[in-house]
This record gives structure tokens, sequence and C-alpha cells, in this order.
């Protein structure tokens, strides 16, 4: 009887194993949101602009003029002072560094990033580039948006 139970406990003990080995891993660079916790309409999807990414295979992008590729899309409207987070479709990386840049009429302003990714807009109105330079232990990626503070 102890011999049956033993097999049987080492059945499923195995059967339980299996669904740990068939995951599927996402390797590839990550895209960007800005999310806002409490209007989810406002979340602006940034465009990939350089890339220099090494994990299951190689990724490389590169722009050379990033402002112009941030003009060209889509402008999305944001509250004055809003406070955003960033949100990583998936993160099977370690962030390193990660730096959000506003340009406005070609002066950069870094904006402060806690270690929760949430940051605040400026509180000046007025059209702006936006610009999130993330460096990982799987290498680096640039991201670009545009917006209009109201």
């Amino acid at each position: 009887m102890k011999i049956i139970f033993s097999l049987i406990g080492g059945l499923l003990f195995a059967f339980s194993l299996t669904g740990c080995l068939g995951e599927d891993y996402d390797f590839t660079p990550p895209s960007v949101t800005l999310s806002n916790p409490t209007n989810s309409e406002s979340d602006i999807k940034l465009k990939v602009a350089n890339i220099d990414w090494k994990s299951d295979k190689e990724y490389k992008k590169e722009t050379k003029d990033i402002l112009s590729l941030a003009r060209k899309q889509k402008q999305v409207s944001i509250n004055s002072g809003q406070q955003d987070y960033l949100d990583f479709d998936s993160q099977d990386f370690k962030i390193e560094k990660i730096s959000i840049w506003v340009w406005k009429q070609g002066e950069k302003v870094e904006l402060e990033v806690d270690k929760n990714l949430n940051f605040n807009f400026p509180k000046e109105k007025g059209e702006y580039l936006i610009e999130v330079d993330l460096l990982t232990d799987n290498g680096s990626a640039e991201f670009v948006g545009n917006i209009v503070i109201k």
C-alpha cells in the first residue's frame, strides 16, 4: 500500500512540474506606455526611436533625428502637472537607469522618476516632445512621443 501511495505521490509531483517547464518568456525589447492611473484614456503609447538590445537575439534600430520622429506622432492632451507612470508590456530585464525628458522649443528638461516609475508632467502649458531613455541589463532603448499640456 505504501508503494502505491509513493507512486501516486511521485506522479502528481512530476505532473505539477510539467506546468513550469512549458512557459514562454518574451525577451524582446519592451514597448512603453505612459499611463495615468485615474484616466486610461490619456495613456500614451511611445514610439521606439533607438534600440540596442541583446537577449534571445540582437535587436538594433537607429533614428538619426528623434525629435523629428516625435513630432510625427499623434499629439495627446495631458493635464498640467498630471502624474503618470511608465508601463512596460514586458519586463524580463533589470532596469539600471531610466530618464524622462521633455522638449519645448529646443529646450530639454529632465523629469524626476521615482522608484515605482511615477513622474509628473510639467505645470507649464504648451506643446512638448517627450523622450524616455531606458538602460537595462539587456541593452538600451529610447522612446518618443508628442504631447500638449493644457
